[in-house]
This record gives structure tokens, sequence and C-alpha cells, in this order.
């Protein structure tokens, strides 16, 4: 730089533009409505910070798009009270991290770096191969996991009981009138079919003797 640095020769490094200054009369080239129009969303404060997801009023994306089936409140963790979140372990990655003989427990997994912490259960999958004999313990393990394990001479340990399927019992729907009115004759039907057959017993029998007289 030519000459010395002083107060009278100081410059910014770049041309400072001037603030726009709007709401200042109609003189001031920006007065009125601000530059904002007359009407509408964008001529409100705020208008310009809108949250994710908004559309202009209209039905959002997510909310047109089909919904999961179960519990999906925002309070549910993670998703539903009947849906739980959970470490995944394939029997590929015990057999990889783990010698034949080894306990395996999530403390054990989680020292060998399978799983972050121990603060979610722990599920045993089965994708890949399992030749070392091992004593695997964790919360719940899949069908093809459990086979393996065994099939290597390993066992398995449940920390949470197996998870059973509930059955549904449907209800039996109250008989209509229609439906009253058949079983009342059905019943009519088989309390006349003893008498009928008393009655027609004795003739029979007489029926009978003539010929045999004869």
């Amino acid at each position: 730089m030519a000459g010395d640095l002083n107060l009278s020769n100081l410059k910014p490094a770049q041309a400072q533009k001037a603030r726009k200054r709007v709401g200042r009369g109609l003189g001031s080239g920006k007065g009125r409505y601000s530059g904002r129009g007359i009407k509408g969303q964008k001529s409100r404060a705020g208008s310009h910070y809108m949250r994710a997801g908004f559309e202009g009023g209209q039905m959002p994306s997510y909310m047109r798009m089909g919904k999961q089936r179960g519990a999906t409140s925002k309070d549910a963790m993670p998703i539903g009270p009947f849906r739980t979140s959970n470490w995944s372990v394939n029997v590929r990655d015990l057999e990889q991290r783990f010698k034949a003989g080894a306990e395996v427990t999530p403390e054990a997994l989680a020292q060998a770096g399978l799983i972050r912490n121990l603060k979610l259960d722990v599920k045993i999958l089965g994708h890949g191969e399992l030749k070392a004999k091992l004593v695997v313990s964790a919360h719940s393990f899949s069908k093809s996991a459990v086979e393996k394990i065994e099939a290597a001479g390993g066992t398995v340990t449940w920390l949470k009981p197996p998870h059973e399927k509930k059955v549904r019992r449907h209800k039996k729907a109250a008989p209509g009138p229609a439906q009253e009115t058949e079983a009342a004759e059905a019943d009519e039907e088989a309390s006349e079919k003893p008498a009928a057959d008393a009655a027609e017993e004795p003739a029979a029998d007489e029926a009978e003797e003539p010929t045999e007289e004869a």
C-alpha cells in the first residue's frame, strides 16, 4: 500500500450497501405497503418463518400419505408402546468376535463394540454362519438364530420371556329375531318326534299279529 495508513486514507474492504428503510413515507420508495403488497399471507408478520411441512394451508403431504398401524402418538417411544427398538446382532458377528466356549452377554457385546450401550435390549438374529460353541444370553432371539446356536452346540438364555402371540377371540353375534324363531321351531320338531315314534310302535305290532296267526 502506497503511503502510510492513517485516518484520512482508511477505506472499507468492500463497499457498504445502504440498509433498506421501509415504512418511512411515500417519498422513500418503500412507503405505504413497504414492499409487501396489499393483502395476503406474505403481507403478514411472520409469514417467512413457516413451520416444516407447511404447504400454504392445504392438506400437507405427511397427512395425505397412508398411516402405519399401531399406536403412533408423539409421547410414545420410539413409535408406540407396542413397538420397541433394540440392538440387533447377527450370529456371523458372534463368530468373528468371540472364541469357542465364550459367554456372550450384553456387557460382552458392548465391550466387543457390537452395541453402543446397554440402554436398549439386545436381539440376536440368524444372518450368517456360526460354528463356534457359545453360551449366548440376550433379551430376544430370532428362530433361525436359536437353531444355529444350538446346532453349533451352544446354549441360549432368554433375559426376557419369549413373546407369545395373543389369540384373538371373536365375540359371537347376538341371535336376531329370525334366528330365534328358527331355533324355536327346531326345538318343537325335536319334541314332536319322540311322541310320533311312540304312537307308531303299537300300530306296527298290531299289523304284524294277523300275519303270525295266518
